[in-house]
């Protein structure tokens, strides 16, 4: 009975009451009392169902929109299902597919009206099958599986990569009848996990390659140094000792062995610190240092080379506290190769070195020159060792090009930065900047 038959029944009720409590008020005066007692007991009675009715009609407007929000939720979640990124599939307990949205059915190429009650395990190529059977008898015992990778064959087109999320599905008593399948392609994911794997193992044999390197560098270097410390130390003694003796022309032989002995040891010196420095086992020796006496020591030793190419050395300082904790032997290597280099590369003009303070606590070295420069598609890779803007002007010159990757990896370690500006035919201008204290 629904609430309008209800309230019709009611009223009719409510009407023939009057119509009795009427033809009572008739009677005679002893069955007049007795009536009109029990139509009083049946009008309270039929005030208690009118408002018992009014309670319905209540109820039933409530269970409406309860009904209403509920078909909209429904709706809702429908819309959420169909229309999500990922495909979701609903299956029962034998995994044959009870529904699926829009996306589940674009990546298994087949109408999503023609995918309901097609079995899940069609969709895998054959050799994967019996692996799934086996996993669905898994599922019977857990609660769901996550990121369950496995191959899926589509209706149309190719094999592809993908992850399984599942879900069980219990009824009331805890029994599973079925299963909630969220499906993603992770093809573009295998191909980068690939393609970073490729990476990786380019890497670690790209470090085995140059950890050889580095030890054959360090070894040859070794070896080589001391047979050339010798032929060194024999040659100044043959100078030393014989000097009047021998005819001019061993004389300049001599001398010319000793002066590319010398050459040759500093190339060698400079790859033997390149491979410490590559495989980190070259160590400050900090202690405090006067930075501008230094600079200024090798500014004074370096002028008779400039001074043979008609170079103008300048040192120009700033610094108001000169003291800084570094390692000595290293600043001056830093500093003399930067200085030597801007002196190799130039011809005319000169090289203008200048000390400041910057920020309190770090300092700043500038080496400015009026030499060849550098193009500007090559000042990126000016501190890569073995590097050369030109080889024929780097040959000509003398060296191998490790002086500026040598001074690079010395700022870095003494916690600095290097920098440098340049201008083809105009000259390079160097920049260090270095902490007041490179202590940890």
């Amino acid at each position: 009975m629904n609430l309008e038959n209800f309230g019709r029944q009611v009223h009719e009720v409510r009407r023939n009451t009057q119509l009795l409590h009427h033809r009572v008020s008739e009677s005679p005066e002893g069955q007049q009392d007795l009536l009109a007692e029990a139509f009083e007991e049946l009008r309270t009675a039929l005030e208690e169902l009118h408002v018992a009715e009014e309670e319905l009609r209540q109820q039933n407007e409530q269970l409406a929109i309860a009904f209403h929000q509920t078909a909209t939720e429904r709706k809702r979640y429908q819309e959420l299902f169909d229309f999500a990124p990922d495909g979701y599939l609903v299956t029962d307990a034998q995994g044959k597919i009870l529904e699926a949205n829009y996306a589940a059915a674009h990546l298994l190429k087949i109408s999503k009206n023609f995918l309901i009650g097609k079995p899940l395990v069609s969709f895998f190529p054959s050799e994967e099958r019996r692996a799934f059977r086996y996993q669905l008898q898994r599922l019977f015992d857990m609660e769901g599986m996550q990121e369950w990778e496995i191959s899926i064959q589509p209706r149309q087109g190719d094999i592809f990569d993908a992850s399984l999320t599942v879900k069980t599905i219990r009824d009331n008593e805890g029994k599973p009848i079925g299963w909630r399948w969220l499906l993603r392609d992770i093809t573009s994911r295998k191909q980068a996990e690939e393609k970073l794997n490729k990476i990786q193992i380019q890497n670690l044999k790209l470090q085995e390659v140059s950890l050889f390197k580095s030890q054959m560098l360090a070894v040859i270097s070794h070896e080589l140094r001391t047979p050339m410390n010798i032929i060194l130390g024999f040659s100044q003694l043959l100078l030393r000792r014989y000097y009047h003796l021998l005819p001019p022309e061993l004389r300049e032989m001599v001398e010319k062995i000793v002066q590319s002995g010398k050459h040759l040891l500093k190339l060698i010196e400079d790859i033997l610190d390149f491979c410490k420095l590559e495989t980190s086992k070259l160590e400050l020796n900090l202690q405090e240092v006067n930075f501008v006496e230094l600079v200024t020591r090798i500014v004074e030793e370096l002028k008779p080379l400039a001074e043979r190419k008609n170079l103008t050395l300048i040192l120009h300082s700033e610094l108001k506290n000169p003291n800084i904790i570094n390692d000595r032997d290293r600043l001056q290597q830093a500093v003399t190769n930067l200085i030597t280099n801007a002196i190799k590369f130039t011809e005319t003009g000169g090289v203008f070195v200048e000390i400041q303070q910057v920020k309190g606590d770090r300092l700043v070295l500038m080496v400015k020159d009026t030499g060849i420069g550098i193009p500007e598609s090559e000042v990126a890779h000016i501190f890569t060792e073995f590097w050369q803007v030109d080889k024929s002007t780097t040959r000509k010159q003398g060296g191998v090009g490790l002086g500026l990757a040598i001074v690079d990896k010395l700022v870095r370690l003494m916690k600095g930065t290097i920098t440098v500006e340049s201008k083809l035919g105009e000259g390079s201008t160097f920049r260090v900047e270095l902490p007041m204290s490179s202590e940890q």
